[in-house]
């Protein structure tokens, strides 16, 4: 099966060329950019030499006659503006920014400050997060994969929802961030002279993925209250932790909640459980698709302490929009994923 990326050159594109250059179903048909068309991929990556790939314009029709899957890997706020000549083509979308995961009108506009795609479109959108929604996905046509803040808060928290353990009342998620999550556009924010050595909070309870995780816990628990969900920068480039605090309506133990979390996530390869008093860090994910996660029960405060490791151009953007599209195709859903985490 032939694929295309548009936005080929951002860190999210990349990731897709590296995974996709080892697949056994998919193949590279064409890489497009809205700027750069005309020039050599690996002229702005010089570790792709190895690939000749021309560097192709954004033409939806031509797109979707070559391809049967077109991931578009661009920044928020330019989806929005290509989906609808997409979604009128005989092409499955995998959208990798967020423009597409927010069912709510006036959601988008509020929290990314740009406008959104036509309704009718993102309510035909199937939200990604693919160890829950595998079912609508594979019916889907058109999918708004999840943020990366998303994906380890949410697979994080599941269990406990789904199998009726907590309510969405007080959820507590501290979370850090790599600097490649900003993407490869230069700022004052990500700047070496200004992260390096340094480590510090942004978007204090404004970042927009507070609603797409609002969101799916909405799905999971009737009893909804706003969440804290704050980000800060950490110096390096690739990773995600996400530290999350909650409340649990039964006394339980730190053994038992593991089971709990084995249990759920028996059939799910890329969701690693850690043994029990150990938890995960960054490194042991890198490169990976994988989610390690590792959980407590204080018996003091009741409360149960989850913590979520991934990289966060993998499972939090390209490795996940893969594994989306092996679940739309009908592959096996670990095809072309299945490598170890990048160590040391």
């Amino acid at each position: 099966m032939n694929v295309s990326i548009v936005g080929a050159t951002g860190y999210g594109g990349v990731e897709l060329i590296r995974f996709l250059n080892n697949h056994p179903h998919l193949k590279i048909k064409s890489l497009h950019t809205s700027s750069q068309f005309g020039r050599s991929l690996y002229e702005e990556n010089a570790h792709l030499m190895h690939m000749k790939d021309k560097l192709e314009e954004i033409d939806p029709e031509a797109i979707a006659k070559k391809s049967d899957i077109v991931f578009l890997a661009t920044p928020s706020g330019v989806s929005s503006q290509l989906i609808s000549e997409f979604s009128d083509l005989n092409i499955k979308v995998i959208d990798l920014s967020g423009d597409l995961r927010l069912q709510t009108p006036g959601e988008y506009e509020h929290w990314y400050k740009k406008t959104a795609a036509p309704q009718h479109i993102i309510e035909k959108a199937v939200y990604g997060l693919a160890e829950w929604n595998a079912e609508e996905i594979r019916e889907s046509t058109i999918i708004a994969n999840p943020g990366c803040y998303p994906t380890a808060a949410l697979l994080g928290l599941a269990p406990l929802f789904t199998e009726g353990w907590a309510t969405a009342t007080d959820v507590i998620i501290d979370a850090k961030s790599g600097v490649s999550g900003a993407g490869k556009s230069l700022s004052s924010v990500t700047h070496y002279s200004e992260m390096n050595e340094n480590f510090k909070i942004y978007k204090v309870n404004q970042h927009q993925h507070i609603p797409e995780i609002e969101q799916q816990l909405g799905r999971w628990s009737s009893d909804l209250q706003p969440i804290t969900f704050n980000t800060h920068l950490v110096p390096m480039t690739r990773g995600i932790m996400a530290t999350m605090y909650i409340k649990v309506n039964r006394q339980t133990s730190t053994a038992e909640l593991r089971d709990l979390y084995e249990t759920v996530y028996e059939d799910h390869p890329f969701v690693r459980v850690q043994p029990l008093d150990r938890f995960p860090s960054t490194k042991q994910v890198y490169g990976s698709n994988f989610c390690d996660i590792g959980v407590a029960y204080d018996e003091r405060t009741g409360k149960v302490t989850i913590v979520s490791v991934i990289d966060n151009l993998v499972k939090g953007a390209a490795g996940q929009a893969i594994q989306n599209a092996n679940i739309l195709m009908g592959l096996e859903e670990t095809a072309g994923l299945w490598s170890s985490p990048l160590y040391p």
